[in-house]
């Protein structure tokens, strides 16, 4: 482990439109608002910074790569949930008839490393994985 602690992970990537980002950050995933202005908006990404900048030149095409015969988007960011609160997002994307790339599903069913696992896109195209361990001390194991 590193002896250095941060508060956050921050990170920024590039989006089409601010006001369909924060509909679906805010409304579908949940997300606290921080700072914005013209050009970018802040959000609460669970405890971390999460800021995309309006620069849609900047969007491209994410390519994929095979992980256990699915096409994992190589590009990607997300959060590693509570199993109940993984599966109540799994619902509620469900119900919203959300596009997946990769549905909801346990990957390691009965095995050490059970984890569940999904992958979307957001309004600009970036891939957001969400995924949950069944124990939480595998997060890290190797």
């Amino acid at each position: 482990m590193s002896e250095l602690t941060a508060l956050a992970f921050h990170l920024a990537a590039p989006i089409r439109d601010i006001e369909e980002t924060r509909t679906f950050y805010v409304d579908i995933l949940g997300c606290g608002q921080g700072r914005e202005a013209d050009s970018w908006i802040d959000f609460d990404f669970f405890g971390h910074q999460l800021s995309f900048h309006v620069k849609p030149q900047e969007l491209t095409d994410i390519t994929a790569n095979d992980v256990d015969g699915k096409n994992v988007p190589v590009r990607h960011f997300g959060a590693v949930l509570t199993w109940d609160h993984w599966h109540k997002l799994a619902a509620k994307l469900t119900d919203l008839q959300t596009e997946f790339v990769i549905d909801p599903y346990i990957r390691f069913k009965g095995e050490v490393g059970e984890q569940a696992t999904m992958f979307f896109y957001d309004p600009s195209g970036n891939a957001l994985e969400f995924k949950a361990f069944k124990d939480p001390n595998q997060i890290f194991a190797r």
